[in-house]
């Protein structure tokens, strides 16, 4: 099943949407909002399904879909915390700041705790005061949304309170990340409001590329209407999703709607840093990771930051090369 936020209000209006993108049906007599669906979940998981069910069938026309009316499936959450699942990405991105790697990093999931009283629309803009020194960066990402979660809950049974999936661009400030970190107490003006895939999808809708807890197909990002990476998400993952949501939980439960993401997804190569597309490689889901493979190479980075007027798009097709949850396309823009 496919659903999605239209932008109504401060939370969106819910909506179905077809399998294929084309059309979607009003949902908000079921649940006015993603989030009040999320709350009653098991009650109104059946009369979404049979609207769903209309809608593909043709037994109900709906009206035409259009990404670009969309919110993030939650305009705002209660919860978003994002994990680094990709290890590799985490240990390049902390080279290039200097930052040596601790060991248990492979053992115990990195995550933080990110602003979500504001997402940005799907298509909307980046809007920033500066780039000049800020290191604009997008991050191309997977994330969960949870039912409710019970505190300490164990990984093989956290998997079971995964409900939705979608997209993200964790949006970045590399140039004000080192920073912030020195202090001793994370992120925060370095990691401003990040963005969701118009459509969020239930994980039955993936069928077998839906596994283990992990998404395997590869996740496709442009800059510039050029192919920056197309890293396949299933691949060098260390921690799943399951374990996320565990770690997430050791000490507290999450609501209903809490938002778990994966970090930046990312492919090694043959056990060391990947290549970019124009080499042959699978490429990069953020700037930061080229970046690093520049300075390895060359000993200097030559790819630049973001800067006003770029833009990113970021989505992910299923094995007919259909779109599954439609695209992120974000411009930078001057606030």
């Amino acid at each position: 099943m496919k659903l999605a936020s239209l932008k109504h209000g401060r939370d969106g209006k819910l909506v179905v949407v077809s399998r294929d993108l084309s059309r979607m049906a009003d949902a908000s007599a079921i649940a006015p909002t993603m989030q009040a669906a999320i709350d009653d979940w098991d009650a109104v998981l059946p009369r979404l399904r049979g609207l769903y069910e209309s809608l593909n069938s043709g037994a109900m026309e709906g009206e035409a879909f259009d990404e670009a009316d969309c919110a993030s499936p939650l305009p705002r959450a209660y919860q978003w915390a994002d994990g680094s699942a990709y290890v590799n990405h985490v240990e390049l991105v902390r080279k290039a700041r200097g930052a040596e790697m601790p060991a248990s990093f492979w053992t115990d999931p990195l995550m933080y705790q990110g602003g979500s009283d504001t997402f940005l629309d799907p298509r909307g803009d980046i809007l920033m005061p500066q780039t000049e020194g800020w290191g604009v960066d997008f991050e191309a990402e997977i994330a969960v949304i949870t039912g409710d979660v019970p505190m300490g809950v164990g990984a093989e049974e956290a998997g079971n309170h995964i409900k939705l999936l979608m997209l993200v661009n964790d949006v970045s400030l590399r140039g004000l990340i080192p920073g912030e970190l020195g202090k001793g107490f994370g992120f925060f003006q370095s990691k401003p409001s990040s963005a969701f895939s118009p459509v969020c999808v239930t994980p039955d809708e993936l069928g077998d590329a839906w596994s283990g807890n992990k998404l395997s197909l590869p996740l496709i990002s442009h800059l510039n209407g050029d192919m920056f990476g197309k890293p396949d998400a299933g691949i060098d993952m260390t921690f799943d999703f399951a374990q996320l949501v565990a770690h997430a939980a050791k000490s507290r439960p999450l609501g209903a709607g809490a938002i778990v993401g994966s970090g930046t997804v990312s492919n090694k190569l043959n056990d060391g840093p990947g290549k970019p597309v124009s080499e042959g490689g699978v490429g990069y889901s953020c700037i930061a990771e080229i970046r690093m493979i520049e300075t390895i190479d060359a000993g200097a980075p030559t790819t630049p930051f973001m800067d006003f007027g770029d833009t990113v798009r970021i989505e992910m097709m299923d094995a007919a090369g259909a779109s599954i949850f439609g695209a992120i396309e974000q411009t930078v823009t001057k606030a």
